[in-house]
């Protein structure tokens, strides 16, 4: 079989992640169209050279690589599976790489739906944050294996510098997951491990330092710790994406008849920073739910605002572990 050149790409997606990732794929050299809900995100993109679409369908029509970086794992269903979607109207043998971190039952339904359509779809979930996307150094967790992708090898790596091939739909998926299970105990244990500091009366840099030299440290820390000490939350990552993505863990666990404790924490303490206002802020705001109501009201939350009985909140925390992806 001949192998095509991939010259075309699409991209579908350009917010926080998937902008800075664009712009890596056009100086690699592809000729890229872009499609986003709110066309002012894609504007700098095109002022770069990039053409616009009006719909998922129009900017995947003539390309050889359609990727997506949507929110939700409904997102990901309606721009594949709906009117105007990606499975109608990309072309034959085109190949449909998912880059957001969503549900691996979906990302098998996608890869079966594909094929029997003469096309090729695959989960691309990625880690290393908006830093990563803007260097270029994201970590790819491919559900497909490296032989039967090998032509879209060079592309991926225009913006990422590992790519991990787990062989099969959904397995990507199911290692990002595994990934945010690890990185939300993280980020609870450095909130923790703040509070406790500052009610010691520590000098909060410097316990950052310390923990981040000894083995209580994380990547996580290393990043987002000092964010918190400044006050800095503008999201890298979206709180409610966090959310989002211990929720998918917390049901994939659920289906293999597994208890996560850790992962039911992060979930109950996120749950609570997007119940009072901090959907938007970025993770590292987790740590401001140890501070009292006026740091809070300073960083935009509202105590008032969570659910007063904890038998409700227990339900709500029970519900979105099984729906709050689906929304």
């Amino acid at each position: 079989m001949a192998v095509v050149r991939v010259h075309d790409v699409a991209f579908i997606g350009t917010g926080i992640m998937g902008a800075p990732i664009c712009e890596h794929i056009m100086e690699a050299g592809y000729s890229l169209t872009v499609y986003n809900r709110s066309k002012e995100k894609a504007e700098h993109l095109i002022e770069k050279g990039a053409a616009w679409a009006d719909s998922p369908a129009a900017a995947a029509a003539k390309a050889d690589v359609v990727f997506t970086m949507l929110g939700f794992p409904d997102d990901v269903e309606e721009v594949y599976f709906g009117k105007n979607g990606l499975l109608e109207g990309s072309k034959k043998g085109a190949w449909l790489v998912d880059l957001t971190t969503s549900a691996p039952e979906l990302a098998r339904e996608l890869h079966d739906a594909a094929e029997v359509m003469d096309k090729h779809s695959f989960d691309c979930p990625v880690t290393g944050g908006q830093s990563g996307a803007q260097d270029g150094t994201l970590t790819l967790m491919v559900g497909a294996d490296e032989q039967s992708t090998a032509i879209l090898r060079p592309l991926l790596e225009s913006f990422s510098s590992k790519i991990y091939y787990f062989g099969k739909a959904g397995d990507g998926q199911a290692a990002k997951l595994c990934n945010q299970v690890s990185l939300a105990s993280c980020m609870v244990g450095y909130a923790d491990a703040l509070a406790l500091a500052k009610q010691s009366g520590l000098d909060l840099d410097q316990i950052v330092d310390v923990m981040c030299d000894g083995m209580g440290g994380s990547v996580a820390m290393e990043r987002l710790a000092p964010k918190s000490v400044e006050g800095d939350f503008r999201p890298g990552f979206l709180s409610e994406h966090m959310r989002k993505d211990i929720a998918l863990a917390l049901r994939h666990a659920e289906d293999l008849d597994l208890k996560l404790p850790g992962a039911e924490t992060a979930f109950n303490l996120y749950d609570v920073l997007c119940q009072i206002g901090g959907k938007r802020l970025g993770t590292q705001a987790i740590s401001v739910l140890y501070e009292d109501e006026a740091e809070a009201a300073a960083a935009g939350l509202d105590w008032s605002l969570i659910e007063p009985a904890a038998d409700d909140a227990h339900e709500h925390h029970h519900c979105h572990h099984h729906h709050h992806g689906e929304e």
